[in-house]
Parts: structure tokens; sequence; C-alpha cells
């Protein structure tokens, strides 16, 4: 079942991080499909937070699809070469975002390995948040798509993940965010957790 806006709707984008693992990340890019397991995510609470690209109410040409109604992608070039893909939570107006910083490999693998120029599958293919936009054919151009449509959407296939085989912590590489970059944002399930994968 793809995810509908209401999903994305939720004010507490924690909660929300959270809920994301198991899901089914699909892309539907230059008629190649993929799917992964959504498998680390990493929370971003808008103007408060000041981890956040919108952080004190920051507003430009690149944070404006964080306002954007839940439900959209958010896609931003770092380091000028690494495409970051985002999930815009909440109500329009309220800059909540989910940076997806991994995924587990289902289908279409063909075609990661061949954009990640790589010759067999390994737990590196999609495992960063820049190599996961790279497998999976996203790019800054899918900046503010509908997770609604059919180019990049989000899955419930059913898969459960429990509290047991997910680790919290905090966020990567935020530490100019001070106290805030100490915050348990960030969710990633355990790497021996085997029960679904094999």
């Amino acid at each position: 079942m793809v995810l509908d806006e209401t999903f994305y709707r939720n004010k507490d984008v924690v909660a929300l991080a959270r809920q994301l693992l198991g899901k089914v990340l699909v892309t539907n890019i230059e008629g190649k499909y993929c799917a992964g397991i959504i498998s680390e995510t990493e929370a971003y609470e808008g103007e408060t937070d000041k981890a956040s690209h919108a952080f004190g109410g920051r507003r430009t040409k690149r944070t404006e699809t964080m306002y954007m109604s839940g439900g959209h992608a958010y896609v931003y070039l770092c380091y000028g070469m690494h495409h970051l893909f985002n999930v815009v939570t909440n109500d329009e107006g309220i800059p909540h975002a989910v940076l997806v910083r991994g995924i587990l490999p289902l289908d279409g693998t063909e075609f990661m390995l061949k954009r990640r120029n790589k010759n067999k599958l390994d737990k590196g293919l999609c495992s960063g948040p820049g190599t996961l936009s790279k497998a999976m054919g996203i790019s800054v151009l899918h900046d503010r798509t509908s997770l609604t449509g059919q180019v990049i959407y989000i899955e419930d296939r059913g898969i459960k993940i429990p509290d047991e085989a997910v680790v919290v912590g905090p966020r990567i590489g935020v530490d100019y965010a001070a106290d805030h970059a100490l915050f348990p944002y960030r969710f990633l399930i355990r790497s021996d957790y085997g029960v679904l994968f094999g």
C-alpha cells in the first residue's frame, strides 16, 4: 500500500522517522523500477532545531521545499556532489523533514549497481544518504516531487521492525548544532537483525 498524505501530515517528525523504518522506498526513474527497505532515518524538527536547514525560520530557495505540505521530497546537494533525499512532513508552513540515510535493496538491484559503478551487491550499496540516492536515481531534479505520485513513493508492505531491533542515537555530521547535535533523532535497524532479510 502506497503511503498517502495523512501519513506524512504527522505533527511528530521524530515519531514519523521511527515509523519509516521497514517501509519501502520505491523509484520509477528513467523506466527503471527500484525498491528498498528503509533502514536508517534522521528527524529534523524545523525552525526550533539547530541542525535543521530551516532553523530560526530560515527561508531560502533551497529550504522553501521544507515549508511545503507533508508528502513531498526535499532533495538538496551536500558538499556539491551528494544528492540527499528527505521526506517533508507535517502541515504546510511547518518545515519538518526526515533524512533517509539508508535502505536495504529489494528490487532493481541491477540498476542500482550500474548507477553506483559496482559489479556485485554489498552492504555499502545503499548504506549512506548520498549513495542511496545515487543508487535509486534520485537527484536535486526530484526536489518538490510528490511522494504520492508515480516517480518516488513509499509503500507499507506490512514489515514491522520491533523496538529491540532499532538503534536510537544522535544524528551524524551535525556538530555545528551544539547541544541539538545530541538529540536522539537517528533511527537505525540493527545490522544483526536478520529475521527479515535472510
